[in-house]
């Protein structure tokens, strides 16, 4: 497929005003840093919304010939905000809270007239409608400030209730064509925000692992810490996933971006997943560094493996141009799995039991973060129970068992029939 190649005047023009504005970024302080970071990642929303609201009233004012067409371009506004989250719905949520609040607010206020009991009284009853008919948090809210408006502002003989009303429905509208038509790329903000929180899950890994062997829990508890602050980030990640798929239903022009979108969801539940096991194993390496345990070099090892290893997966999914494929960040991730054995810990007490046992579940997370089905995380891992309900890809002999026979499938084969079997008994339970 031929690729449309930017001019190399252009290019050149482009990478110097890159590098000028890089420059200006990095001798920014770093509280400033985080600010317009913020402000970037925001300005394309903000623009969005502007053009909307402006599109807004001249649609209500100049096209429809309203005098004060106020909720049209509130509307617009409020329904695309800054966040990329369920934007569809909370334009929904705000037009009907519009049109519950201005029916209430005109119907109420002209019979029984405006004062302090009767703004009370018709918030009272505009909430009360707003939430039997609708449960979001925008729809009460907007009904009861769009009452409120009406009583004080905008009092009912001012203009026909019908038109605020069309004015809220304008500004929806109006949002609704602004994400269809003028989309901004929720995809990508949720996969850079994803290949982020692998980058710091494989930063605290490393800590992890240096802290053991220094027996450093200050270390450790430093790392736990930068674990525990990427709830946020998780959160940002659905919620950016939300929008998008609202965004590929409702443009065209992202239509054919629903696999990727089907992918990143796929991918959240096990990526939260694995973060929180390594908050939990960062808590008992900071008990073993305490405690001043000798953990085998071996574990430690394996935990600083893992922590490779993410960094290859926090590439691939950042989808760079020199991204590994996924065959490569399988191979890492299966290499470090099959050293998951249970001989690593012979001989050692709970707390490196416990570390083993969390670095398989991370592993299994981070397989499936990678696009390999649960089943077969599971059967990468060396087995550490003599029945093992998902057949593994590489058996081994049980020391209290040298006469187990060796299975007569080929690993493929097995693993399929294994995952026929765990089925069975999922089925039969």
């Amino acid at each position: 497929m031929s690729q449309t190649r930017t001019p190399p005047r252009l290019s050149a023009w482009r990478d110097r005003l890159d590098a000028r504005a890089l420059g200006v970024y990095a001798a920014l302080p770093g509280p400033l840093r985080a600010r317009a970071r913020r402000l970037g990642y925001a300005f394309l929303p903000i623009l969005q919304c502007g053009l909307a609201a402006g599109l807004a009233w001249f649609l209500a004012h100049d096209v429809l010939h309203h005098s004060a067409p106020f909720f049209a371009p509130i509307a617009a506004a409020i329904a695309l905000g800054t966040g990329m989250g369920r934007r569809v719905r909370r334009g929904v949520e705000l037009v009907l809270g519009v049109i519950v609040g201005v029916g209430f607010g005109d119907l109420l206020i002209r019979e029984i007239g405006s004062g302090a009991w009767q703004i009370a009284l018709v918030v009272i009853l505009a909430m009360s409608a707003a939430v039997f008919v609708d449960r979001g948090a925008i729809t009460g809210t907007q009904a009861a400030s769009s009452a409120i408006l009406v009583a004080t502002i905008l009092p009912p003989g001012s203009a026909g209730g019908y038109e605020r009303m069309l004015d809220a429905a304008v500004g929806g509208v109006v949002a609704l064509a602004a994400m269809a038509l003028m989309p901004v790329h929720p995809l990508r903000r949720a996969r850079r925000e994803a290949a982020s929180l692998l980058g710091v899950a494989s930063s605290v890994l490393a800590e992890v692992a240096d802290g053991l062997e220094r027996r450093d829990s200050e270390l450790i508890r430093s790392a736990l810490q930068d674990a525990r602050d990427t709830q946020p980030a998780v959160d940002a990640i659905s919620e950016q996933l939300a929008g998008a798929r609202e965004l590929v239903r409702i443009s065209p022009f992202y239509r054919r971006r629903r696999p990727e979108e089907i992918v990143l969801t796929a991918m959240l539940n096990p990526l939260d997943n694995g973060i929180r096991n390594i908050r939990v194993l960062a808590r008992r390496a900071i008990v073993a560094a305490d405690d001043q345990v000798d953990v085998p070099p071996a574990l430690s090892s394996l935990i600083a493996a893992l922590a490779g290893a993410l960094e290859v997966l926090t590439r691939r999914v950042a989808a760079d141009s020199d991204a590994p494929t996924d065959a490569e960040v399988h191979r890492e991730l299966r290499a470090v799995a099959s050293r998951a054995k249970r001989e690593l810990i012979t001989g050692s007490g709970l707390t490196e039991t416990v570390m083993l046992a969390q670095l398989r579940s991370i592993l299994v997370d981070m397989m499936q973060v990678a696009g390999l089905s649960k089943i077969s995380a599971l059967a990468t891992l060396p087995p550490t129970v003599r029945n093992p309900a998902v057949e593994p890809e590489l058996t081994e002999e049980w020391p209290d068992a040298p006469d187990r026979p060796a299975p007569v499938m080929p690993p493929l084969r097995a693993t399929r029939a294994s995952m026929a079997r765990y089925d069975d008994r999922k089925s039969s339970s």
